[in-house]
């Protein structure tokens, strides 16, 4: 029996996906969360095969929730099923330890055939992702913000604003705590000594338009 337990903020994707799930024979969805958090503790508390996972939720963002579970329970297999068509995602999830990655485009049989590709080891990727992981292997990484996960540059651009851990948080709806784990980490990646540095950086590679930013006003040691 592959038990599935399915991670997504939105209740009507969750009843969507456990109703599609519930149809197949050997498949048993063993729970359903909505945020980072509860998903780690329910993947310890019911050991699931395969986790369908959002990537974008309130709390530790699904990148962060990847990590936590290839951590805790690296022989639960980890689906990425999300709206994003970036490859950096793509490729951040693929490092974090995801089996598969598909949109939210995929079909039903698409997404079956994950799940019980998941539960064997096995990897399913979309054609359109196949096509970006090529090009990006062929091409190799593009300058220091390869080193940075796509959340990392989320937050870089954020402070490049002038951005508080306070307003970066409310902003992209996540934790002060793992804003400040983001800062720590883009500043170590980086080689860079403190939050100034970081938003010229970030200024210098264009994350942001150079009339958004503001001077970083909170004092560094409230961000390392």
């Amino acid at each position: 029996m592959i038990r599935v337990l399915i991670v997504d903020d939105h209740r009507v994707v969750r009843q969507g996906v456990r109703f599609m799930l519930e149809q197949e024979e050997g498949i048993e969805v063993v729970g359903e969360c909505s945020d980072g958090e509860e998903a780690v503790a329910a993947v310890k508390g019911l050991a699931p095969t395969v986790v369908l996972l959002d990537l974008f939720m309130p709390g530790p963002d699904g990148l962060e929730v990847l990590g936590l579970i290839k951590r805790d329970a690296p022989v639960t297999e980890v689906v990425v099923l999300t709206s994003s068509q970036d490859h950096e995602h793509l490729l951040a999830a693929i490092r974090a330890g995801a089996v598969s990655f598909l949109s939210k485009t995929a079909s039903a049989e698409e997404v079956l055939a994950s799940v019980r590709a998941a539960a064997r080891g096995e990897s399913v990727l979309q054609p359109s992702f196949v096509a970006r992981l090529v090009r990006e292997v062929r091409e190799g990484p593009k300058g220091p913000l390869a080193l940075l996960t796509p959340r990392e540059v989320d937050v870089l651009a954020e402070v490049a604003r002038g951005r508080s851990n306070r307003e970066i948080a409310n902003e992209l709806s996540i934790s002060g705590e793992t804003v400040k784990s983001h800062v720590s980490s883009v500043l170590a990646k980086l080689q860079l000594t403190d939050r100034t540095q970081a938003a010229i950086f970030g200024l210098q590679a264009r994350l942001v338009p150079l009339e958004q930013a503001l001077v970083p006003q909170e004092p560094q040691h409230q961000d390392n």
